[in-house]
């Protein structure tokens, strides 16, 4: 019974450690979420194809060498002599099954190409920033989805609580009102609408509950969790006062995230390649030189000398220098700097739309959070008042003094002045970090 005792209490004990490390706060989910989401992975990916391209690219400046090898076995029945030529010389042979052999080693190296090959190294240098930049954009993003799914959870868990209180107070009013049909103080009708209301409230419960659970279920899946993993976030309950701090100034805020925020930096990064590749464009005209060298040895089964001689007496080695110099190329290379022109007029307004794009975003965010806050000024006062007309009402109710259309239309007072204060803070706080994000801060809650 001891032993029993003792691993029942280890049980406990890991069930309640299981629980507690299950319960995420929102950095928790942010610091999961870089790590672990499926689109940040292939983004992360991208970037290592670009670090790739670009060590490609700068091994484009480095000779070529390859080898060759060829081994050829000829068959004529029905001609008497076979003849051949072997470097230069003919060689002739009674044999109807002949065989030869030919080996090479060759390199080529490009000296000069206008300068194409050391600026595709820069190119490749800007694309694998931009790969950078397009992973900071998806955390970001995800980023962003997680703190709004947070604070919805936090603000349907609230509702949930609200609804619940709102749920006992139903189901006394309708044992009270019991007691009063009892006693023939209140009909029938009356008491089928208590029981509506408490039948309203529940499902208001229910809805709450679900919502919170949709919610929950959105973020275990961008946080990339199993289905049978156990996921709830930390208690956090937001006082009023975190809807009451101020909110900060859009123009300071733009002004920062024009510096910081990955979509302007891709956009302008963009520009940079877009200007890169038309200085590439142009140097299609210039000339090319190139070097090339080669060794290369063969023998023939039908020679008189020995294998090893013919490998001897056969080697050969060449070098050369070639120049190419475009003159007529069917406008290959003017087509090309016309589009690198057009992909730089792109790449400029690509700037300018990101940028009233994100101005548009901030101000937006700055909008919401500052009227939401005066909704919730608003709302507070409100919630006063109807809590204190509610329970007036639910007194005199409980009195005899009210009917019940008074006492259920009280209760829809109260529970949208509720819902208005609820959601005006939340939206509020969600808005102002936001904001604080893109200003280039952490959220937290």
């Amino acid at each position: 019974m001891k032993h029993a005792a003792i691993l029942f209490s280890l049980a406990l004990a890991y069930a309640s450690s299981a629980a507690a490390q299950s319960a995420w706060t929102l950095e928790q989910c942010l610091q999961h979420a870089s790590e672990h989401n499926i689109q940040v992975q292939k983004s992360r990916i991208s970037e290592q194809e670009a670090e790739q391209s670009l060590l490609q690219a700068r091994a484009a400046l480095f000779p070529t060498l390859s080898a060759s090898m060829s081994q050829t076995v000829g068959y004529r029945p029905f001609q008497e002599t076979v003849s051949m030529t072997q470097n230069g010389m003919v060689v002739n042979t009674d044999n109807r099954v002949t065989e030869n052999g030919s080996y090479g080693l060759n390199a080529n190296w490009t000296l000069w190409d206008g300068g194409i090959n050391r600026k595709t190294i820069e190119q490749q240098k800007l694309q694998a920033r931009i790969a950078e930049t397009s992973t900071a954009q998806s955390l970001n993003s995800i980023q962003e989805q997680i703190a709004q799914l947070y604070v919805q959870i936090l603000y349907s868990v609230e509702a949930e609580r609200v609804n619940e209180k709102l749920a006992e107070t139903a189901r006394k009013q309708l044992n009270r009102g019991q007691e009063r049909y009892d006693v023939g103080d209140l009909s029938r009708a009356d008491v089928a609408q208590l029981e509506s209301q408490l039948a309203q409230a529940e499902y208001d419960v229910v809805n709450s509950q679900t919502q919170v659970a949709s919610y929950k279920r959105q973020l275990k899946e961008l946080l990339q969790l199993d289905i049978n993993e156990p996921f709830d976030i930390a208690e956090t309950e937001l006082e009023d006062e975190a809807a009451l701090n101020p909110v900060p100034d859009k123009t300071a805020i733009y002004e920062a995230a024009l510096l910081t925020r990955p979509e302007i930096q891709a956009a302008q990064l963009q520009a940079d390649a877009a200007n890169l590749q038309l200085d590439i464009a142009r140097r299609g005209y210039y000339p090319t030189i190139g070097l090339n060298a080669g060794v290369g040895d063969s023998h023939y089964s039908a020679s008189d000398d020995s294998y090893g001689t013919q490998l001897k007496q056969n080697l050969n080695a060449s070098i050369g220098l070639s120049v190419s110099v475009p003159i007529f190329d069917n406008r290959r290379n003017k087509t090309s700097v016309e589009k690198a022109k057009l992909q730089q007029t792109s790449a400029a307004l690509d700037i300018l739309d990101k940028q009233i794009a994100l101005g548009s975003t901030i101000e937006n965010l700055w909008l919401q959070a500052s009227s939401a806050q005066q909704r919730f000024l608003a709302a507070r006062t409100a919630v006063q008042s109807q809590e204190t007309n509610y329970e007036l009402i639910n007194e005199q109710f409980q009195a005899g003094l009210k009917n019940i259309v008074d006492l259920l239309q009280a209760r829809d007072n109260l529970l949208q002045a509720q819902q208005n204060k609820l959601q005006s803070k939340y939206t509020t706080v969600l808005n102002v970090q936001l904001l604080r994000f893109y200003e280039g801060g952490q959220m937290s809650f």
